[in-house]
């Protein structure tokens, strides 16, 4: 055995996995461990967050961390190394990659060498690989200057999330187009710089660099979309040419300049998820949405006799529980509603199950998780799962199975006291109900006018695959169900 096959055995890499369905990357939320712990197999090290929920990732060996190739609030995309761990720390210490004063890229492994798509040299953050022993010099392009040895190291150290002081580097000779750039004149930063600048629209050519060796930081691609209010990074203007004056709000005592009032978040996650797969869902499905106002005084009162009924002790009971309910019985009446279309073979899937989406606001966007086989479940058993899928939610912990395959959803708009609106659907679903605030209004009831509870509906669905008499239908039956709630037992 080669000492470079007994090294690549000893340090074992754990790539980012693909913890959802088809997702191709993930935020690094927190490291539960640092180099130099012991680690053993199935132990958690760190928690990420993809596109649909935060996820806890679990080591596969035994042995000493070695290196964290990431840190927290970095998103990486699925399959690249993000931890090293030594599987054999007594064997002593390990080799260290030889240092060269040139310029110079990290010596790809067999799997990039078959994928040049993939992990990419320093001058991009990831580094050498834990098993490489030596790097490959490339020539410096002319014009282009070497880049310092502690100005390397100092990017490497940071990279490595390891907050060490880096020492000072040297001088370094300006580049002729004034920006931080690296190995043929492509710009010198971080793959979370690289990845902000792309989210907010911004050249990293156009950049002028403040960092350690021509490193372009967070803060200039910031104050590159927003000069006015950081001019100091700012690139010189060539002598004899005048600035313009920044953007600004006139003031009663002065000017106030706009963009020190607005901030930028970059879209990520859930919320990027959401925008997508709502975009995707308005644009390709027909959506159709009708509306039904409905006295809902006997389903209220029959809640609060449910929240005394020994069957339901310890279970959440509350109107949202009987308005699914209602939606599924309907859906049984009408099940032909329980369909999706294949467009790639133009085709309509009729289900004969109900996966029952349900929209839940969390502190990191909206999702929808969903209870599968709702349909065929008893009131109690809806309600824990409800309670379940709720609770789950909030704490950010619902798991990628339970966000995909939805068949309908329900979003319940009432508790932020909204009477309804035009919910887009799901994308891959035949039809969403949104349940609006309950309220007590004026209402004729057997021939008088009195304060009733009172509610409004609203049903969106893909009238490729329901038309308005059958989506009326499961509407009116929705609403009837809620006005006279007996009809969940003679209906179901």
């Amino acid at each position: 055995m080669t000492a470079s096959t007994a090294q690549a055995q000893r340090f074992r890499e754990f790539k980012m996995p693909d913890v959802g369905e088809g997702l191709t990357e993930a935020e690094i939320l927190k490291w539960y461990v640092q180099p130099g712990d012991t680690v053993t197999d199935g132990q958690v090290v760190c928690e990420v967050e993809t596109a649909k929920a935060a996820v806890e990732l679990p080591i596969p060996y035994d042995g000493v961390v070695h290196e964290l190739n990431f840190g927290e609030g970095v998103t990486v995309d699925v399959g690249t190394v993000i931890i090293s761990v030594d599987t054999d720390p007594g064997a002593g210490p390990a080799a260290a990659p030889a240092a060269q004063p040139a310029p110079q890229e990290a010596a790809a492994s067999p799997e990039e060498e078959a994928e040049p798509q993939g992990r990419q040299a320093v001058l991009v953050g990831y580094g050498a690989a834990p098993s490489s022993t030596k790097r490959r010099a490339r020539k410096p392009q002319a014009g282009v200057p070497a880049q310092p040895e502690p100005a390397r190291a100092a990017l490497q150290a940071e990279l490595n999330g390891r907050a060490a002081a880096a020492p000072a580097a040297a001088p370094v000779a300006p580049v002729a187009n004034g920006t931080g750039a690296g190995q043929a004149g492509r710009p010198l930063a971080k793959p979370p710089v690289r990845k902000l600048a792309k989210d907010l629209g911004i050249d990293l050519a156009a950049v002028a660099p403040t960092g350690p060796g021509g490193l372009i930081t967070r803060e200039d691609v910031h104050a590159a979309a927003a000069p006015a209010v950081a001019s100091v990074a700012a690139p010189a203007e060539p002598a004899g040419q005048v600035s313009a004056a920044p953007e600004s709000v006139p003031a009663e005592h002065g000017v106030v300049d706009a963009a020190a009032r607005e901030r930028r978040v970059p879209v990520k996650g859930v919320r990027k998820a959401t925008a997508q797969a709502m975009v995707a869902s308005a644009f390709t499905a027909p959506h159709v949405t009708e509306f039904i106002t409905v006295d809902v005084t006997r389903t209220m009162k029959l809640v609060q006799e449910l929240k005394q009924d020994p069957d339901m002790a310890g279970l959440r009971v509350n109107p949202l529980l009987l308005v699914a309910k209602a939606f599924l019985v309907a859906i049984k009446r009408h099940p032909e509603v329980n369909a999706a279309w294949d467009e790639a073979r133009q085709e309509i899937v009729y289900k004969d199950y109900v996966n029952l989406g349900i929209a839940a606001a969390t502190p990191r966007g909206l999702i929808v998780p969903n209870i599968k086989d709702a349909g065929v479940k008893t009131l109690p058993q809806l309600a824990a799962e409800l309670g379940d899928l709720v609770a789950t939610a909030r704490d950010g912990k619902t798991s990628p199975a339970a966000m995909t395959g939805g068949t309908v959803t329900i979003t319940n708009v009432g508790v932020f006291g909204v009477d309804t609106g035009t919910p887009i659907l799901n994308p891959g679903e035949s039809a969403i109900l949104a349940f609006g605030a309950v309220k007590l209004q004026p209402w004729v009831h057997k021939g008088k006018v009195k304060a009733r509870q009172v509610t409004t509906l609203a049903l969106s669905f893909d009238h490729r695959l329901i038309d308005g008499e059958l989506g009326s239908k499961l509407l009116a039956d929705v609403a009837a169900l809620l006005e006279r709630p007996k009809r969940l037992i003679t209906w179901g």
